[in-house]
């Protein structure tokens, strides 16, 4: 990586200079270190009030950051792309598509983007349904459809020019919060302030010992206080993304890697634990003489009253995991879908399938479905069918019999915040009954389909349903008949050689033979 720092340097220089003007003047150490003390009611025990330590941790941070930092396609962007406008719209894409999404999963969607619209410009030449078709798959669609809006907005209010600066970001971008501002402002401008994630706060909540409730104001504040603190004024895009690193792979949710971690001297939660598990050591020992010898753990001196300790006792079994502390999660709620596959065979032979489009606000806005109907819990589900049956008769212009339906089986889909349950069904179209008569309303190629903007809820319906049909299908060729119908064919055929071996009366006879039938 040491080529890749070198360019990322020269590079950068010259893009750093063009935005001096909108950069924010850079406090010493000690004025911002003093300025967070004042700015809360907390005790110092939750601040960096040593400014020789937090040069220590800046130093300590990058040095791990620079040797174990990973190759990531937009990070080698944001380093050798000389162009400021090019580099402040690929960290702005990278940015939104990482917004709760796996790394792993990102790196694939983001280069299939930029290779198709590597510069604004081309982003708000796209159509949303090209958008929300390269977007499938990678879940919370309205990210996508942002994306696509704030382009357009750049090329024609901001005459195709980027914002440069924090708040111009987070003003002028649709679907740009606080910390996407930060972290763009930070990476790709070189603006100097902090930027607090998910991973953000695991680690200045460890580092620190903050237990309160992670999502309430008061810590909220606090954490944006201490990223601003600490941010290193001459790398504060590489100080952000190291921050983030080290919470992703090292200061992990569950099974931290304290004895990896290049900060571990400033943790309070690691000393905690270092402390209470050597004093446990000793007192099984029956050393208790020697508790004397043991620095006291260092605490809150306002403990009780302060905003940002933990209002839980201590659990050892925890660990470091007894910061943060959040707030216990409300179950998804519990949804349950009537969806039709509606087949026609095509002009050429090949299976067409009918798609109907979502409304474009809301849930999974502007993608393609099957024919789908919300299952109600006061009705039933004969009168729910009833129900779905109609809607696609409607779609296609024709009546449609509800025993063309047929049942394919459930499909379970999950949402960040809905548990979803999809009932399945089935039905085979003769090209007469296939008309279809109103708007957003298509019919696909199984190719088609795949490549559409769909869920990924969709593909699991195709899916089960390519699954039932191949069971019919080997069921037909080796001609078995289904286990239910063997055994009572099995057992018809045993009660009958059990009659026929015995000597039975003619009364007898004509009484079992009608007990048979």
């Amino acid at each position: 990586m040491s080529r890749l720092r070198s360019a990322m340097l020269k590079g950068k220089r010259a893009g750093l200079k063009m935005v001096e003007t909108a950069k924010p003047k850079r406090k010493n150490s000690k004025t911002a270190v003093k300025e967070e003390e004042n700015a809360s009611s907390a005790s110092t025990y939750h601040t960096f009030h040593d400014p020789a330590g937090v040069e220590l941790l800046r130093s300590q941070l990058l040095s791990w950051y620079d040797k174990e930092q990973r190759e990531l396609p937009w990070r080698t962007l944001a380093v050798t792309e000389s162009d400021l406008n090019i580099r402040t719209y690929a960290v702005w894409v990278s940015e939104i598509m990482l917004q709760q999404t796996q790394v792993a999963t990102v790196i694939d969607y983001y280069n299939k983007w930029m290779k198709r619209w590597p510069t604004v410009q081309d982003l708000a030449a796209a159509t949303i349904e090209e958008v929300n078709q390269m977007w499938s798959g990678l879940g919370y669609y309205s990210r996508g459809k942002r994306l696509h809006e704030g382009a357009q907005k750049v090329v024609s209010e901001l005459k195709g020019q980027m914002p440069r600066t924090v708040d111009s970001l987070l003003k002028q971008l649709p679907g740009v919060g606080r910390y996407t501002a930060a972290a763009v402002g930070s990476i790709a401008l070189g603006q100097v302030t902090g930027a607090v994630d998910g991973n953000l706060i695991r680690v200045l909540c460890r580092l620190r010992a903050i237990g309160a409730d992670s999502t309430s104001p008061a810590v909220t504040e606090a954490l944006w206080s201490l990223a601003n603190t600490l941010v290193d004024p001459e790398r504060p895009g590489d100080f952000n993304q190291a921050m983030m690193e080290l919470g992703a792979r090292v200061c992990t949710p569950k099974g931290a890697l304290c004895s990896q971690c290049p900060v571990q001297s400033h943790c309070h939660s690691f000393r905690k634990v270092q402390v209470k598990q050597e004093k446990n050591s000793r007192k099984l020992l029956g050393k208790l003489d020697s508790w004397s010898t043991l620095p006291d753990i260092e605490d809150c001196l306002t403990s009780g009253t302060c905003p940002l300790c933990p209002s839980e006792p201590w659990d050892d079994d925890l660990g470091v995991q007894n910061f943060p502390r959040k707030p216990a999660k409300k179950p998804p709620r519990v949804e349950r879908t009537l969806t039709c596959v509606v087949v026609r065979q095509g002009e050429t032979g090949e299976d067409q399938f009918l798609l109907t489009q979502r409304p474009n606000k809301g849930l999974l806005a502007g993608l393609w479905e099957f024919p789908s109907l919300l299952q109600e819990e006061q009705s039933s589900e004969i009168r729910q069918k009833r129900a779905l049956c109609a809607q696609i008769s409607g779609l296609l212009g024709t009546s449609l019999s509800q025993s063309l339906l047929q049942y394919v089986g459930e499909v379970v889909h999950i949402f960040s915040h809905i548990h979803q349950t999809y009932v399945v069904h089935s039905v085979c179209l003769k090209d007469s009954d296939s008309q279809t008569q109103t708007e957003n309303v298509q019919w696909l190629t199984r190719s088609a389909l795949q490549e559409a903007a769909v869920s990924t809820g969709v593909k699991k319906i195709l899916k089960l349903c390519d699954s039932a049909d191949s069971q019919k299908e080997q069921t037909s060729k080796d001609g078995k008949r289904p286990k239910n119908e063997k055994k009572a064919q099995s057992s018809k055929r045993a009660k009958l050689s059990s009659a026929s071996s015995r000597q039975l009366s003619l009364s007898s006879f004509f009484s079992s033979v009608k007990q048979e039938s």
